[in-house]
């Protein structure tokens, strides 16, 4: 399902950039100084706003960007800062789903199956994100798509 939503949208929107896609969206990104919180996403006033602290990487603020972007396709009515802070209900889920989001729309399966001889490392440094996003992705493709390699065992 999650895959079947970001390739809708990218074919809709002509790409897989986050930024882009949000902006199509009409949802505001904003970048900012947030501490130590890489990023949020809230809906104020039916507004949808995506935050990025500023110090991240690029790597860094594109996977927050795509993160945050599932949030809002996804889950676009949750506040999940205050679900964590103020209620009893497990977030675990909603971010799974997000970050799996994020690992279907920025790394293309065709990124993986034309690289299928690379270890997982390696592919964390081709494609700047890491290993724990790679692993998402590779998990998601179908086994029927993948070549008998075995990415965790290449480490």
């Amino acid at each position: 399902m999650i895959k079947r939503t970001v390739n809708r949208l990218c074919e809709l929107h002509h790409t897989r950039n986050p930024y882009v896609l949000a902006s199509a969206m009409g949802i505001l990104v904003i970048h900012e100084d947030l501490g130590k919180i890489g990023g949020y996403y809230n809906k104020l006033l039916r507004m949808k706003q995506i935050h990025i602290n500023h110090h991240l990487s690029e790597s860094g603020r594109l996977f927050t960007c795509a993160h945050e972007l599932g949030h809002a396709i996804l889950h676009p009515n949750e506040n999940t800062p205050f679900l964590k802070q103020n209620t009893f209900l497990s977030v675990h889920k909603l971010e799974n789903e997000a970050n799996l989001f994020a690992a279907e729309l920025l790394i293309p399966d065709e990124i993986i199956l034309e690289n299928h001889t690379l270890t997982l490392n390696q592919l964390s440094r081709l494609l700047g994100y890491r290993e724990k996003l790679i692993e998402l992705k590779l998990k998601s493709l179908s086994s029927s798509l993948l070549p008998s390699a075995d990415f965790q065992s290449r480490k």
